[in-house]
Order: structure tokens, then sequence, then C-alpha cells
């Protein structure tokens, strides 16, 4: 949860252009080595609980390789070194890939509130990024960086519940765990 919110928090502080920087290459840092690998490496240890890190740990390599020069993904899309539209309009189609994260949600919804807050806030993030590729509508474009901030929340306060709980932490500091309760009614 933690790399996963780390990811989506240095990209959505990049899309709002947070101290002016817009150049999203800096996120490649983080979906490559922290969002990727850590992600993948749970996924493989955690593979009974589920799959989800490992989807996303290949949804930040995927992320990650947009940007490296050498896989040359700008690059097939530009004319005379300009990006065109085209490319815009395929990470468009990357991000509308968020149907997976949308039946994630729905399969997490007997988890704990901060993972279904997470996937939930991330669906209408990529949701709004993709649809602001299309359309060029920045509205959408700024509407999607602030709810992955907000999803980052989600996701950090679900990391470290677990880590700042009973068994681990001083009582000073535990957060208590937001837990969907069902009825068998």
């Amino acid at each position: 949860m933690l790399a996963y919110g780390t990811v989506f928090l240095c990209s959505s502080l990049i899309t709002l252009g947070t101290g002016n920087v817009h150049t999203p290459n800096m996120v490649l840092v983080f979906a490559m080595f922290y969002g990727g690998i850590m992600q993948t490496l749970v996924g493989m240890w955690s593979l009974f609980l589920g799959v989800v890190f490992s989807t996303y740990g290949g949804f930040n390599f995927t992320y990650g390789a947009l940007y490296l020069p050498r896989i040359g993904l700008a690059q097939a899309y530009s004319v005379n070194g300009v990006v065109t539209e085209e490319f815009t309009h395929a990470i468009g189609i990357f991000l509308a890939i968020c149907w997976i994260t949308f039946l994630f949600c729905i399969g997490s919804l007997r988890t704990t509130f901060s993972v279904v807050f997470t996937l939930g806030s991330t669906v209408c993030a990529l949701c709004c990024l993709s649809a602001s590729c299309f359309t060029g509508n920045a509205h959408l474009n700024t509407a999607g960086g602030a709810l992955g901030i907000v999803a980052t929340f989600g996701a950090y306060y679900g990391g470290l519940s677990g880590l700042y709980s009973g068994e681990c932490t001083f009582k000073a500091i535990r957060l208590p765990p937001l837990v969907l309760s069902y009825s068998n009614a």
C-alpha cells in the first residue's frame, strides 16, 4: 500500500504541476523501482492473498516504461521530435484500463474501508486522467491529480494502520483499522 501510494502521490503532484514541475520523468524512478519492484515482490511473497500487488507492480513497470527513451514509445508517436496527439490518446487508452481497478474495488468490499476507499478513488482518478487525454480538458486533468492524492491518503492510511497496530507500536501512535462490517441477515 505504501509503494502504491507513493507512486500515485509523485504522479499526482507532477500532474498538478507542483513546484512548476511538468516533465513526468521523475515518476519513472518511483514507478520502476519502488512501485514496480516492491509490489511485484510483495505479490510473489503473498500470492495466496490475491493478485492485486503483482498487478499494480506490473502496472507501475509499464507506466515507468512509457518514459524510458530506449523503449521509444514517445518517439514512435512523434513527428520531427514533437509528440503527437496520438501519443496522448495512447496514454488515455493505457489509463482507461482502470476497469481492472474497478473489479479490484468490487472484490475488496469485504476488506477494510481504507482499501475500498483507495481503489475507489483510484478508479475515479484514472477515469478523469484518461478522459483528459482524449478531450484535452485541463479540469479533468486537475481532478485526476487531486483524486490521485486522495487515493494516496487512503493507501498510506491502509499501509500504516497495519504497521501502527497494537502488536507493533506503542499505544500513543496507533491508528484504528477501519473495517467494514457485514451482517448475515
